[in-house]
């Protein structure tokens, strides 16, 4: 299984490399984004409850943009049926799939954070940065659960753009509140009071949850 989910994991990345479909339109939303939201707002900074809630649902929507391109290539050039002739097991295909996923959020958020820095807080936004990115990336874990999930479903139907934004975003509800939850002292003046624990407890329980319910219902979604 290990073989198989590596190879599935290097296809992907190679795939991204040479037609940079994902990310760069992921990193390119959000840029944007956020500088609507910096005209709009009227504002010179932004920080706490305001901040983080732009930050996340930012983040979600540039999101959906990856999810609707998880699944294409295997959509259209048949990798799905040579994928169910092999003879590996067929969870691989989610583990590899939600691996890559959880890469790519990371990758725009290295570029996303630091504009959203610059753009919209304060002179000083770089005191809860460890923090801030430890909450990042446990929801990125719980987004990369969903969107897989939401990608394999969603590539079998015509309405793919359409299904795809309606399933995941209910879906993501608590994780965006969460996380919005846990960020909002980070982005205060200094920090904050710091990173609360309960928040980052439901985050890590939302991602265990969605990713046994994942793990375990794929295979019926393939195979159908």
């Amino acid at each position: 299984m290990r073989h198989a989910i590596a190879a599935l994991i290097r296809k992907d990345v190679r795939l991204e490399l040479r037609t940079r479909e994902s990310v760069p339109a992921m990193v390119l939303f959000s840029l944007g984004t956020f500088v609507l939201f910096h005209f709009a707002l009227d504002e010179r900074e932004v920080s706490g409850a305001l901040a983080a809630g732009i930050l996340w649902v930012t983040l979600l929507f540039a999101a959906v943009l990856g999810i609707n391109r998880l699944f294409v290539a295997e959509r259209e050039e048949g990798g799905f049926d040579g994928f169910l002739l092999a003879p590996v097991d067929r969870t691989s295909l989610f583990v590899a799939k939600a691996t890559v996923l959880f890469g790519f959020l990371v990758a725009v958020e290295v570029f996303v954070v630091a504009a959203f820095a610059v753009l919209l807080l304060g002179p000083s936004p770089w005191a809860g940065l460890p923090a801030l990115a430890l909450v990042l990336v446990v929801a990125d874990a719980g987004i990369a659960v969903i969107g897989t999930l939401v990608g394999a479903l969603a590539v079998q139907t015509r309405a793919r753009d359409l299904l795809v934004p309606l399933l995941a975003l209910p879906l993501s509800i608590p994780l965006v509140i969460a996380g919005a939850r846990a960020c909002a002292p980070l982005l205060t003046a200094g920090g904050g009071d710091g990173l609360e624990a309960r928040w980052l407890l439901v985050l890590g329980l939302y991602d265990l949850v969605f990713g046994l319910l994942a793990y375990a219902i794929f295979d019926f979604l393939l195979e159908e």
